[in-house]
């Protein structure tokens, strides 16, 4: 069996004002860090991160020291037109309040559809595996991105629950597991075993 932690980066500017922050590539904020900095995950085998800056940031401060792996396709959303804004920003756009009606399945102006960028997900969590099928390793973590982790656990994920309901903070994630003898055969689930939510922080 493979465990795998699936780990929302840490904090950042955008995040404190609720902005959809996706191919912005911004630093954790400093209550970001010290957050970090109180929250504790078993050492892994392997780290792999999307290539944006505050999934590297958050890899260094849970695990120091420690080599990472950057899957491109592990990447956020790329919001388009609404990049970088909140909800407050964009009440009198109406492609935003077209957007909220089609349940966030309508693409992004100027972005990626929730299709689109589940699939480049699924395709980035596919080599994750293969490595760590193929390289023997029994433990690895993935820093990456809400959304990303909200596309793996919705594709996989048993029992089975819609996008919005794997949600989780910055920081926090689930420990899952999967057979990788099955796995190879495309009979593909991801167990959860664990949800880190950050309510044990010293």
């Amino acid at each position: 069996m493979i465990k795998i932690w699936l780990i929302r980066h840490g904090m950042t500017e955008g995040n404190r004002h609720q902005r959809y922050i996706g191919v912005t590539d911004e630093p954790l904020c400093p209550e970001g860090i010290k957050r970090l900095k109180k929250m504790a995950y078993p050492k892994p085998q392997t780290i792999f991160v999307s290539p944006l800056r505050r999934c590297q940031e958050t890899a260094g401060i849970l695990f120091p020291g420690q080599r990472v792996r950057i899957i491109d396709q592990l990447a956020e959303c790329n919001f388009g037109d609404f990049e970088n804004k909140n909800y407050k920003e964009l009440s009198d756009d109406p492609r935003y309040q077209e957007w909220i009606d089609s349940n966030g399945i309508m693409a992004f102006p100027g972005g990626e559809s929730k299709e689109e960028c589940a699939a480049r997900n699924l395709d980035g969590f596919q080599r994750t595996v293969t490595a760590c099928i193929r390289e023997n390793v029994s433990e690895a973590a993935l820093v990456v991105h809400g959304g990303t982790i909200m596309n793996i656990m919705e594709a996989y994920a048993l029992p089975k629950k819609e996008f919005y309901e794997w949600h989780v903070d910055n920081g926090c994630g689930y420990l899952v597991e999967l057979d990788p003898c099955l796995w190879k055969k495309d009979r593909r689930s991801l167990h959860v075993l664990d949800r880190k939510t950050g309510e044990n922080e010293p």
